[in-house]
């Protein structure tokens, strides 16, 4: 399977794949739990991650447009994994105010995950990947996936990820990925997350 980088010609690929791979996700439908408030402001969250992810890390997309997955590279002194280098913390504030300022959820969740994001070691951050709905069960998601992870390996770094089903994470773990805190279970009766690490296993001679 040809794996590529995306660029912003690739944009609204990336914003529709992830609107329409995570509009079902528990995390979401807690974020906007009434369906027309999701129909409407489920697109503009998506877009404002893939717009961070395009300046600021990588974008993964499989040649035919049907999976792609976002990473962040980050550095030591970086303990949210956006990419500020941990000198700031208005960013889920930020993230509120562009897509839907009445929706504390939106700002709430990019405070709690921030929260529980290990902070000390250069990693490779899984902040999302998303596979169309009628593709899911291929094995796409694995094959980009395992595309950095090979990377992680021959460089030594550590990867890390919040599983957002107990599904997903039981394909992370067959990935080399374990558990690395306590589970993240989101308030007023919200789904789990599963904070996720991953070290780099020794390349075969």
């Amino acid at each position: 399977m040809a794996i590529r980088t995306a660029g912003e010609r690739d944009r609204e690929l990336v914003v529709r794949l992830l609107d329409e791979a995570f509009r079902n996700d528990p995390v979401s439908g807690w974020v906007f739990p009434g369906a027309e408030d999701r129909r409407a402001h489920h697109p503009r969250l998506m877009a404002a991650f893939t717009d961070i992810v395009l300046e600021a890390g990588r974008i993964d997309v499989t040649e035919d447009g049907s999976a792609c997955a976002l990473w962040m590279s980050v550095p030591a002194d970086d303990p949210d994994g956006e990419g500020d280098g941990g000198g700031e913390d208005d960013g889920p504030a930020r993230m509120r105010e562009a897509v839907a300022p009445d929706n504390e959820r939106i700002e709430q969740i990019g405070r709690l995950t921030a929260a529980v994001h290990p902070s000390g070691r250069a990693h490779e951050y899984l902040w999302m990947i998303g596979v169309t709905p009628g593709r899911q069960g291929e094995g796409l998601g694995t094959a980009l996936i395992e595309s950095v992870l090979d990377r992680c390996d021959r460089e030594g770094l550590p990867a890390y990820l919040e599983a957002s089903s107990a599904r997903s994470r039981e394909l992370y773990e067959r990935l080399g990925f374990a558990s690395c805190g306590p589970v993240l279970d989101l308030p007023e009766g919200g789904p789990a997350m599963w904070p996720m690490w991953r070290e780099p296993r020794a390349r075969k001679a």
